[in-house]
């Protein structure tokens, strides 16, 4: 019996002599492993005389024209088919969304950060991750980039092109425009969510391997998107990559629905950035020494 006492014992000790050294979860994320990075300025005129700040446009510029590009020659690709399982299909349309996210997030997050998407602009404008100066600027160059890369496509097949909707986002027959607005709402919350959640600081310190593989979630986020929400919407997630599709299109179907592509996915962004902010991070509550 005493022997068995003796055991009880051990373990008592060993359990209290041994307590978890890593701790899980959000009791990991002490702040002594990273430095949150001060809000951006709302206005920083100095940036508009640097060369990074229209270098970073033009990287915007360039990775939206080649998204378009790449996206709605698929889309077409597709469509022309007169039997989509004989082309890359619905999948195949997904994939190319997603994989272009992937591998332009990659290559520009360095220099941009690699937005690609008003919607991303602006949540992580909210998030004060960027100035405002350069919010409309990223905005303005991702939509020249994708009226650009829609331009090209068209001039690829201009007949066809046409005949074949022109990559154009609108609600789908059997939807109502409140089914198109919540679908881009939900889908760019999942895309911004996902972008923050890859992007925090926190994590970073903690998991050295986040930074490197944030570009594979993103990518992956807006494939699973595309997969859920063709069928309501075409799916936009980014008004540039609708306002794009709608000019070179330019038919009124497209241009009815056009107000839903940057209504949802403004509105996406809002709550995930409230959402990560102030749930996930507790921003609003923490107090610094």
């Amino acid at each position: 019996r005493e022997a068995m006492e003796g055991k009880e014992e051990d373990v008592k000790l060993g359990a209290n002599k041994f307590i978890e050294r890593q701790p899980i979860g959000t009791s990991a994320q002490t702040d002594k492993d990273y430095k949150e990075a001060p809000p951006a300025p709302l206005f920083e005129p100095g940036e508009v005389q640097s060369w990074s700040f229209w270098r970073a446009g033009i990287a915007e510029f360039i990775a939206t024209f080649l998204f378009l590009y790449i996206t709605l020659l698929t889309v077409m690709g597709v469509q022309r088919s007169p039997n989509k399982s004989a082309s890359v299909g619905i999948q195949g349309i997904a994939w190319a969304f997603g994989g272009m996210i992937f591998a332009l997030v990659y290559c520009t997050a360095g220099i941009s950060g690699g937005h690609i998407n008003p919607a991303m602009t602006f949540g992580l404008f909210l998030a004060r991750k960027l100035s405002l100066t350069r919010a409309i600027f990223y905005i303005i160059m991702q939509c020249l980039g994708a009226i650009c890369g829609a331009g090209v496509v068209k001039g690829f097949q201009p007949p066809r092109y046409e005949m074949l909707g022109g990559g154009a986002n609108v609600v789908n027959n059997g939807y109502t425009k409140g089914d198109g607005l919540g679908a881009e709402i939900i889908g760019t919350f999942v895309l911004v969510y996902t972008v923050f959640c890859a992007t925090d600081a926190k994590r970073n310190a903690r998991d050295s391997h986040v930074p490197i593989l944030a570009p594979l979630p993103i990518g992956f986020a807006v494939f699973l998107v595309h997969l859920a929400t063709i069928p309501i919407t075409g799916t936009s997630i980014n008004p540039a990559r609708s306002l794009g599709a709608a000019i070179i299109y330019n038919k009124d179907h497209a241009w009815d629905d056009q107000w839903i592509f940057w209504v949802g996915p403004f509105i996406g962004p809002s709550l995930a950035a409230l959402y990560h902010q102030i749930v996930i991070r507790a921003i609003a509550f923490k107090t610094r020494a």
